[in-house]
């Protein structure tokens, strides 16, 4: 990566990209931007074959490569960072992949639990140090963590997601001081209800809108470029959240409850979210 003198962003032309949960979605929205600004992408999905043909609707080995990934193992993961290095020292990881089962905590499962917490937490983690070798020696590279707006602010009905998504913010907070000596960045893109599978049936709240993906990957592709810590999408939500977290905490409960914003995750439409459960599940 390096900084063009016209604008001061980073060039991203040649740089391998990592994106995984790269297969749809978020992920492959990511992909696509990356790979019009002329990096070498590399995209990661559990579903190896759906990453490969998503590789190739971006432009195929030319622009984009897709491996099976399986963000939980950690063998899965060093194997994927290996074949990405193939094309050059990765420059970018962008830690995507995540799940997001609906239910209240006495009726989710143990292993829904530890699924949530392996997906999108631990293996935020298990990137992290897994890049960390090479950006070390290499003295630069940028890790992006997807987390989201429930990462700042706790809803009922997604607890234990929410609980992940915090611990994604809280654990990148603390990377700041550990990797900015190293000239490694890390930053937090956080989304409100994005309009993919993942957030089917579930209503933004009041005052609010849904996001597309291309949004969130535009926030990516621009925290790439200008890195810095916390990026909300849409921007506007931001403002939001510190002015509620400004009040009392009867007041901010209140404005919760007339927003929605309390019942976002518990007024769904099941029949909606029916094929995402199954999928998030297995």
């Amino acid at each position: 990566m390096t900084r063009t003198r016209t604008d001061r962003q980073r060039d991203l032309r040649g740089s391998v990209v990592v994106v995984t949960g790269g297969g749809r979605g978020i992920g492959l929205a990511t992909a696509g931007r990356f790979a019009d600004a002329g990096a070498r992408v590399v995209l990661g999905d559990l579903d190896g074959d759906l990453a490969a043909r998503a590789a190739r609707s971006l432009g195929g080995t030319t622009r984009a490569h897709g491996h099976a990934l399986d963000v939980t193992d950690r063998a899965s993961y060093a194997d994927f960072l290996e074949r990405a290095a193939e094309h050059g020292p990765v420059e970018v990881l962008v830690n995507n992949a995540g799940i997001m089962p609906l239910s209240p905590l006495g009726e989710q499962s143990e292993e829904s639990i530890d699924r949530v917490l392996d997906v999108n937490l631990r293996a935020v983690i298990t990137g992290t140090r897994l890049v960390l070798p090479a950006m070390t020696a290499q003295g630069r590279g940028h890790v992006i963590n997807v987390a989201s707006a429930v990462g700042r602010v706790g809803m009922p009905g997604g607890a234990v997601y929410s609980a992940s998504k915090f611990g994604v913010v809280g654990f990148s907070e603390a990377m700041v001081g550990e990797l900015s000596p190293l000239g490694i960045d890390i930053s937090c893109v956080l989304p409100t209800v994005v309009a993919t599978e993942l957030s089917a049936g579930v209503s933004a709240a009041r005052g609010m809108r849904p996001c597309t993906p291309e949004e969130v990957a535009d926030a990516i592709l621009g925290v790439a470029r200008a890195p810095r810590f916390e990026t909300w999408v849409p921007a506007y939500a931001k403002g939001v959240f510190h002015a509620s977290n400004a009040l009392p905490r009867r007041a901010r409960d209140l404005l919760s409850h007339l927003m929605h914003a309390d019942s976002s995750l518990t007024d769904v439409d099941t029949a909606a979210r029916a094929g995402y459960e199954q999928r998030a599940q297995r």
